[in-house]
């Protein structure tokens, strides 16, 4: 049989999620689904690092550290070193990779996963009362966790979204994923698992996450406080915490998102992001550089720019329309394609400080109007389209085909392309040879007993 269908009819064995959280194992997972995981892992882990030199990853580790403690300090921080309580490390880490708006997705969650399911398993895995289950993993077993935390967050963040007329952030559902991760390590019961996801859906964070999309700031996806919420609900759940049902997993008509756990693998459908801007403005950076690559004209010939985009990418930045703060780049649709032009890509150094303040780049942004497209609109959330529209001094005008981001399922980011954007945010923070051991130990995670010590190691020391 071919990789993809090892494992196929899994999903009636897992039909209930809290057996599913319980009893899923490594030889259920798809060989493809394995390399996903290490993939996702891999990209995760080059966003952490360079999302941890933001002011707000220090900030917030430095609040776990010090407001966030365990009775032992019982976890280290992601590229830290410091501890904290279990949820004051997943906290941290998550509220770390949410600094940089560089990691994986999903189209219709509207938000991400990974960002907080891996501090949450990072921090149950180190810490020393997580209990037997945590102390006793390997790497398969941290990649089967990976794994949970993805198909059980996704699909309530689904869930979510198709019952409540509000959008809310991130936080809000992969909380779920966190729970049941930690349930897992814990090494709790059905029942008692099943009141974790109750409390973690209900304490889960219902941030509106459109008023940070116009407003740019620290608070970003809220995925800070979904892992928080996720792990301390495993926690409460373990010590006899009730929690109301969680409807996202127990509603009706939320029933037909579940039934497929083990046969439909989410972790699959995930995206990936070739810069570290909203997701929603990424198609308009693609169909800029595309004309630009067609047309050989350079930043300082353009006169005017057009950007035509569903809605919410029109939105962007709404209430600051140049932005100033990394907050502000990494959520606005002006200043991104306007550093792709200047520049030629978008990186981690075009979103920071000094390129915000180039007046190229300044120049482009006050040049550039941005109108919605309503077949564009229609089609969100599934697909997310752009076109750009730039008119040259000379007064050549081009017009770009319909165009969208790459990195989704159907149009993948190549593996060589993840590696070399890992590589692009580690090495600069970490150096190339401790950047190089965390990618071997990721690799050798399902066949090399001694990688996920090694792994955990590097990511949870501090940044130089």
């Amino acid at each position: 049989m071919a990789g993809g269908d090892r494992g196929a009819g899994a999903g009636a064995a897992f039909a209930d999620v809290p057996a599913f959280a319980r009893g899923l194992g490594f030889d259920q997972l798809p060989e493809d689904v394995v390399r996903q995981a290490q993939r996702c892992l891999l990209d995760l882990a080059g966003v952490a690092v360079a999302g941890s030199r933001t002011k707000a990853a220090a900030i917030a580790s430095t609040y776990a550290a010090t407001q966030l403690c365990g009775r032992d300090r019982d976890a280290r921080i992601l590229f830290d070193g410091r501890r904290a309580g279990l949820a004051g490390a997943a906290f941290a880490g998550a509220t770390t990779i949410d600094a940089l708006d560089a990691h994986d997705g999903h189209v219709l969650t509207k938000g991400h996963a990974g960002v907080a399911v891996l501090p949450a398993l990072l921090a149950m895995v180190d810490g020393a009362q997580a209990g037997e289950a945590a102390a006793a993993i390997d790497g398969r077993g941290f990649l089967t966790c990976l794994v949970l935390g993805y198909e059980i967050a996704t699909r309530a963040g689904i869930a979510l979204h198709a019952s409540v007329s509000d959008y809310h952030c991130s936080g809000a559902w992969n909380s779920l994923g966190c729970a049941a991760v930690a349930a897992r390590l814990l090494g709790l019961g059905a029942e008692t698992t099943r009141q974790a996801l109750g409390v973690a859906e209900y304490f889960g964070p219902r941030g509106q996450i459109l008023r940070a999309c116009d407003s740019p700031s620290m608070v970003k996806d809220g995925s800070g406080w979904g892992a928080h919420a996720g792990v301390t609900a495993a926690l409460l759940a373990r010590d006899g915490f009730t929690g109301a049902p969680a409807l996202t997993v127990e509603r009706n008509d939320a029933s037909a998102l579940w039934k497929d756990l083990g046969a439909r693998w989410r972790i699959r459908e995930q995206y990936f992001k070739a810069y570290p801007v909203c997701r929603w403005a990424q198609p308009a950076v693609e169909a800029a550089l595309e004309l630009q690559r067609a047309h050989g004209f350079a930043a300082g010939d353009i006169a005017a720019l057009a950007i035509e985009s569903f809605r919410e990418a029109v939105d962007l930045g709404s209430d600051c329309a140049i932005a100033c703060t990394t907050e502000d780049a990494q959520y606005s649709l002006r200043l991104p394609v306007a550093a792709a032009l200047v520049f030629g890509d978008v990186g981690v150094r075009e979103v920071s400080a000094p390129a915000l303040a180039d007046p190229r780049v300044l120049r482009l942004q006050r040049a550039m109007s941005v109108i919605e497209d309503a077949g564009f609109s229609r089609l969100f959330p599934a697909e997310r389209w752009a076109r750009v529209r730039i008119t040259l001094a000379d007064g050549r005008a081009f017009a770009s085909e319909p165009s969208r981001a790459r990195g989704n399922p159907e149009n993948p980011l190549p593996d060589d392309e993840l590696r070399r954007k890992y590589h692009a945010f580690a090495e600069p923070v970490l150096g190339v040879a401790r950047a190089a051991r965390i990618e071997h130990a990721i690799d050798g995670l399902a066949t090399d007993g001694a990688a996920l010590r090694a792994l955990v190691a590097e990511l949870l020391r501090p940044v130089p």
